[in-house]
């Protein structure tokens, strides 16, 4: 509703200045260019974003002054906090960092963006830049052409800095033409009713634009043409400050809970941040000062010492906050809790994690390793054992001697609320994901997709073997009852190995390892083996027993076989190579069943 609003009455805003004066035309122009250079900006550091980015991320964030340090350094070099506060949603919506490293990026990225009012108060408006811009622009469309990825990449990125220029360059000759025919320096407010009525106006003009950095430049622009005051000007910045987290909630809108805490933190800072500026803003009149004497800044050049304030006052709001990011993650995490469901639904899939490919990449592995957590406490549950115990390092024999009976629950129930809505939600983004994702990740989705399925069908095999479980393992007869506990101690070792594998999961599980746990899963088909012919020739069981045995041998062999294709392809290393070089060492069916018969030799001599 608010939108259909906003829109009309801009264009209106729009008309009326340009028919008011013909000069605002290119102050207009001048903007539009600006955001659109950003936007080229912001497109040209994306095709940049690959694995290498997510390395660094994780490498980079894992204490807060290092996420701090990684905000500071992004936003000075791509020039645009609300393109990291885009990232950092959308690797926090994936799990690729945690809350305290989001919030530190946000500090960080609110440090960084000062860097240019500096570039423009102290280059932008002493060099006739558009001079640069112009090659900036040939050069970048030739490479937008190109088929790379990186020439492509890096043509947006000089294309945008072209625009960028000029933008500058109209917004500067728009506003030297337009005070000729309207001087805004005449409505200048002296004072705190100023200093409030103008940061209400530069949080405005920033929620508009949805762009502190274009904000700043319009100001700076204005403050050289002498169309606003000093005063006025810092206080506009204030607001550019307070009014750049509309973009960080707008971009959490379509995030999970994480996302929305990170945007609250982002709107918590930049509100604490304006207030002190406000409070305390003649001592930073004073800290301008002096520093600017220090620096060799003339007493008259405004826009220099409008940077200046600019970075004093973001670094104060830094030192302010960074020492209660626990206790704000804390607020935060209480006041924005997670809903609770009647279904399990999605806990990374969303929007914002959509961004960019390596963080739905990410979204994806961490929700199929959701929906394997349910499925691995249906299956356990199903097999009347404990999830906490069977995750512990008590004796499987004695954990499955100790719950004789196996207890039926209602497994359609459970795959209906916790697996069914999580499966439709992981193949429906995956759909998303190879529409917008580049040809790099398309054998890893078809992987993905295959992993899904795997878990979805190993809960199948598990209702399956359900009915026969119940029902023989409160049978009179004890060679069946310990054929079916047989069954559930292979499920079990399956299960504890897949468990510790889970939570090695970080440092990257050896898929090597997982052909342990095949060997041992096709010792136990009690038909390749031999035990079922024993039993039918001393007829220690009947017939109907036998079948039973025979099919749902094949059904635990499946659940096993299911989970553990499953963990190849979900538990795998994350490093790209070392997956393709254990892959190759991987065991296959055939050499199996050559290692099973040589271990039957050897026995038998």
């Amino acid at each position: 509703m608010l939108r259909k609003i906003l829109l009309p009455t801009i264009f209106m805003v729009l008309g009326y200045g340009f028919w008011v004066s013909p000069d605002f035309k290119e102050i207009a122009a001048g903007v539009a260019i600006f955001l659109f250079g950003m936007l080229s900006l912001e497109e040209g550091f994306k095709a940049f974003t690959g694995g290498i980015l997510e390395r660094i991320l994780q490498r980079t964030t894992n204490r807060l002054w290092k996420s701090v340090s990684f905000g500071i350094l992004t936003t000075t070099v791509m020039q645009s906090s609300s393109l990291v506060s885009v990232i950092t949603i959308s690797f926090l919506s994936a799990g690729l960092i945690g809350l305290a490293s989001g919030i530190g990026i946000i500090f960080g990225a609110n440090l960084g963006t000062t860097t240019g009012a500096w570039l423009v108060a102290g280059f932008g408006l002493k060099v006739k830049i558009s001079a640069y811009a112009m090659p900036m622009l040939v050069f970048g469309i030739v490479l937008v052409f190109q088929k790379s990825k990186s020439l492509k990449g890096a043509g947006y990125i000089l294309a945008g800095l072209g625009f960028l220029f000029l933008g500058i360059h109209y917004m500067k000759e728009g506003f030297e033409a337009f005070k000729d025919a309207i001087d805004l320096a005449a409505y200048a407010m002296p004072g705190l009713k100023g200093l409030l009525v103008y940061t209400l106006l530069g949080a405005a003009a920033t929620v508009v634009m949805q762009s502190s950095h274009a904000t700043l430049v319009l100001i700076i622009t204005a403050l050289a043409a002498q169309q606003i005051s000093y005063e006025n000007a810092l206080a506009l910045a204030i607001g550019a400050n307070v009014g750049t987290t509309i973009t960080a909630i707008l971009g959490a809108m379509s995030s999970n809970v994480q996302g929305r805490r990170l945007a609250g933190a982002h709107l918590i800072f930049n509100v604490t941040t304006g207030i002190v500026a406000i409070v305390f803003i003649q001592q930073f009149l004073l800290a301008v000062n002096g520093l600017s004497d220090s620096l060799g800044i003339a007493q008259d050049d405004y826009t220099m010492k409008l940077a200046m304030f600019h970075t004093l006052f973001n670094m104060a709001g830094v030192i302010i906050m960074l020492p209660f990011t626990g206790k704000l993650v804390t607020l935060l995490e209480r006041v924005l809790s997670k809903r609770e469901r009647l279904v399990d639904e999605p806990l990374y899939l969303n929007e914002a994690a959509m961004e960019l490919p390596e963080s739905a990449m990410q979204a994806l592995r961490n929700e199929m390793g959701h929906l394997f957590e349910n499925a691995y406490e249906l299956i356990v549950s199903a097999l009347s054992l404990k999830p906490e115990k069977l995750r512990s390092s008590q004796d499987l024999k004695q954990l499955v001697a100790a719950s004789p009976e196996v207890e039926k629950i209602n497994i359609d129930d459970i795959y209906d609320r916790r697996i069914k809505v999580l499966y439709s939600a992981i193949i429906a983004y995956i759909s998303q994901v190879q529409s917008s994702a580049s040809e790099h990740f398309g054998e890893e989705l078809y992987q993905l997709r295959m992993a899904s399925r795997n878990i979805v069908e190993a809960v199948k095999d598990i209702k399956h073997l359900q009915k026969n479980l119940v029902s023989f393992s409160q049978s009179p007869n004890d060679k069946i009852r310990e054929q079916y506990n047989n069954l559930r101690l292979q499920l079990a070792v399956v299960l504890r190995e897949l468990a510790e594998a889970r939570v090695d999961e970080a440092e990257g599980i050896s898929l090597l390892s997982l052909d342990s746990i095949q060997v041992v899963i096709e010792e136990g088909d009690v038909t390749a083996n031999g035990e079922l012919d024993r039993l039918i020739r001393e007829d220690s069981i009947s017939a109907e027993m036998a079948t039973s045995l025979m099919n749902d041998s094949a059904y635990a062999y499946d659940v096993a076989d299911n989970l553990i294709q499953m963990a190849r392809i979900l538990f795998a290393p994350s490093e790209r190579e070392l997956r393709e070089v254990e892959n190759e060492l991987l065991l296959n069916e055939e050499e199996i069943d050559e290692l099973l018969k040589a271990e039957d030799e050897e026995g038998s001599n």
